[in-house]
Parts: C-alpha cells; sequence; structure tokens
C-alpha cells in the first residue's frame, strides 16, 4: 500500500495521471571508517593528528518513468554542506562525536533524464538537467579532476552513456555546463563593478572516448576540455586564498585511459592513467606559473570484490601542481597541509568482500607538497578502515 502511494505521489509531481509504468528502484549504502590523520611538519611545531569515527549514508530512488524519461534523487550525510558551501563538497562523511547529536542529511542528487525515441536516436542520446554524481555524469577514470562525492549541477548531454551512467562499447561524447556560484554582485579584478551576468563563475566539460576490446582485454581512452570560468568571483570571502583559486582561471585539457585483462577466470587486472594540463599561462593571468600547471596519475588494480569470497587492491601514484587542476574538486584526502594541490604521492588500498553486500577495507596515504610553500615540509599520513554495507 505504502509502495503504491509513493507511485502515486511521484506521479503527480512529475505531472503524470496515472503511476502504472513508473518502475523504482531504490539504492544506497552506509559506511562506518576509522580514519587516523597526520600532518607532519620537520621539527614539532605545526604537527597535527587526528584520529575519529565517521560514517557516510546514501539513500536514493530512481524512477524510471517510461522508455524516454527517467529522474531520480539521493540524499546523503555530508560534514562541508553548511560550512564550505564556497570550496564545494567533496566530501559525504560526518564525524561522530558531539554528546550524540544527530547527523545532519542533504540532499545530494536531483535529475531528470531525458533520452528521446524518435529521430533515429533509439534512447541513445541522454540530457540530464538538474544535480548528479559525477562518476554517472562525466566519464572519470579516476578522481585526480573530480573527488568522488561531487555531484555536479547544471545541463550535460551524453553519447554513450547508459541509464546508469556506465559507459557503453564504442563512441562515447559528453557536453555540460555547470553552475559553480550565482550572485548578486561581483568585483572586478581591478575593482570595478561588474555585471552579475558577466561574472558568475561556471565550468563547461567536453570529452571525447573510445570504449572496446582487444581480444578479451577492454579498453578506454579518451580526451577532454574542462573550462573554469570567473574563479576571481567564487564564493564571498576575502581570505587569504592558499589554493590560488580566487584570481586563476582554469582551462584543464585531460587525457585518460586505462585497459585491463583476467589473469584467472575470477581475478580481474587494469592499469589505468590520467595527465591533466592546464592551458591558461602566466599570459592570461599574472598569478598562474607556468612551470605548476601539470598533473599526473597512473595506477594498477587486481580483483574487484564483487561477490563473496573475493578481493581487489589497488595502487597509484600521482603529482598535482599547484596551478593545475582545480584543487577543491581534486580528492580531498590528498590534501597536504593548507593545499589540496601541489602535492605528490601514492596510495595502496585493499579491499575484501565478506559476505554478501558487505565489504572490509584498509587505505594507506603517503602525500607531501612538491614545493615546500610551508614552513616545516608537511608530510601527509593517512589510514583509513572501512566496513561498507551495499543495499
Amino acid at each position: 500500500m505504502k509502495k503504491a502511494l509513493l507511485f502515486v505521489a511521484l506521479a503527480t509531481v512529475m505531472g503524470f495521471k496515472s503511476a502504472e509504468a513508473i518502475d523504482l528502484t531504490p539504492t544506497g549504502d552506509v559506511r562506518f571508517r576509522y580514519e587516523s590523520l597526520q600532518n607532519k611538519y620537520t621539527g614539532s611545531t605545526g604537527n597535527f593528528s587526528n584520529d575519529r569515527w565517521r560514517t557516510r549514508v546514501r539513500a536514493g530512488l530512481g524512477a524510471w518513468i517510461n522508455e524516454e524519461l527517467s529522474a531520480g534523487v539521493t540524499f546523503s550525510t555530508d560534514s562541508d554542506a553548511l560550512s564550505d558551501s564556497y570550496k564545494g563538497s567533496t566530501s559525504r562523511n560526518q564525524s561522530y562525536g558531539n554528546y550524540f547529536t544527530p547527523k545532519a542529511v542533504f540532499l545530494s542528487e536531483a535529475y531528470v533524464d531525458y533520452h528521446p525515441m524518435n529521430f533515429g536516436l533509439d534512447g541513445k542520446l541522454n540530457l540530464l538537467l538538474g544535480k548528479r554524481d559525477v562518476a554517472r555524469t562525466l566519464i572519470v577514470n579516476n578522481d585526480l579532476l573530480y573527488d568522488g562525492d561531487i555531484s555536479l549541477e547544471g545541463a550535460t548531454l551524453q553519447y554513450g552513456k547508459a541509464a546508469d551512467g556506465k559507459e557503453k562499447d564504442g563512441l562515447v561524447f559528453i557536453a555540460g555546463y555547470y553552475f559553480l556560484d550565482q550572485i548578486s554582485t561581483a568585483v572586478g579584478l581591478a575593482g570595478s563593478n561588474d555585471h552579475a551576468k558577466e561574472n558568475d563563475p561556471y565550468l563547461t566539460v567536453f570529452q571525447l572516448a573510445y570504449k572496446g576490446s582487444i581480444g578479451d582485454s577492454p579498453y578506454l581512452i579518451g580526451i577532454g576540455d574542462n573550462n573554469f570560468q570567473n574563479l576571481r568571483n567564487a564564493g564571498s570571502s576575502g581570505a587569504a586564498d592558499t589554493n590560488n583559486v580566487k584570481v586563476a582561471d582554469r582551462n584543464v585539457v585531460e587525457l585518460f585511459g586505462n585497459f585491463g585483462g583476467q589473469l584467472t577466470e575470477t581475478l580481474p587486472w587494469k592499469v589505468y592513467g590520467q595527465y591533466a594540463f592546464n592551458t591558461d599561462s602566466h599570459t592570461d593571468n599574472a598569478a598562474i606559473d607556468n612551470k605548476k600547471r601539470k598533473a599526473w596519475l597512473a595506477g594498477v588494480t587486481f580483483g574487484d570484490a564483487k561477490q563473496p569470497g573475493q578481493w581487489a587492491v589497488d595502487f597509484n601514484y600521482n603529482r598535482t601542481e599547484r596551478d593545475s587542476v582545480f584543487p577543491f574538486f581534486t580528492d580531498s584526502d590528498r590534501k597536504v597541509g593548507n593545499y589540496n594541490s601541489n602535492t605528490m604521492g601514492w596510495e595502496v588500498g585493499a579491499t575484501y568482500h565478506l559476505v554478501q553486500n558487505m565489504t572490509v577495507g584498509l587505505k594507506y596515504y603517503n602525500y607531501r607538497q612538491i614545493v615546500g610553500v610551508e614552513v616545516g615540509d608537511p608530510r601527509l599520513h593517512t589510514l583509513q578502515g572501512d566496513v561498507v554495507v551495499k543495499f
């Protein structure tokens, strides 16, 4: 009875008089994490450590309304939604403590997906409107440019992506326009008042890739352009900008790919890599250092831990120069001192599928600053232990 009422309610909101065609798919997961984080400086001054227990909860509902229309919403915990709106949210974690107070839950996805069947498209083209998980919106090879917890806000045109966000075999094309912030007044670099509509920070993304196989070995190779504009007006804070964000736009061109196979019938392997380069230079903006515009990542994975008794191990090394990627969107777990970029290092993790829908994992991060801009040359050491249940 409750499910039927939910069908009717959702159909009414969408403007349909009948809910018979709607197919609802609930999804979600709960993660329990222990994290030990240390930022160590040369000498004792400035050393920082934090041992904490954390949780992440995500619960969503996907609605397949008809062959041309679907929609979805997801709610999740979020540590930064209230305090760090300027920086964006790259963490769905909530730390335990504060004397058992309830943990906040926010809207992390809300989108519609129109995939027309006419004009010979046969549902191959997706028009996404709203807020959606980055990995299901773009082609994400790893988290060099975008942390896995980000959900983009705007409009996306996809070709070669399935409704669940997975790439299909063959050509894949993505074009997107995303709103970084909306402002009613704006101050230019020279302090002049400009029209707000000409200064809203925004992001455009274009990606072209091909997914295929050589024998029994699948591969994906692609190129992308990520254009961050009007970052000088990002947020309203006048605080010091240690990551060089508010004064320097970025046009980040990326090359990415992966190649894999099977060691045994139940043990897959995959190598992957990504290279990013900020084509905006010192000529475009005096805040940019031409020698600090590159970022790259390379890694290897064995196993996939999809079934009980299976395991997976992953290792990657990456280097992210200060003026390369947009620092507030790259993986937040690599922050060294006060910097999300200007970092280099490695990470290794292992996952074991203990029982159906439940995995346990352990991951270690080892990072340092590329250039010791902070006194004491900080080093990051982080250990994370996870228990994840999916439903």
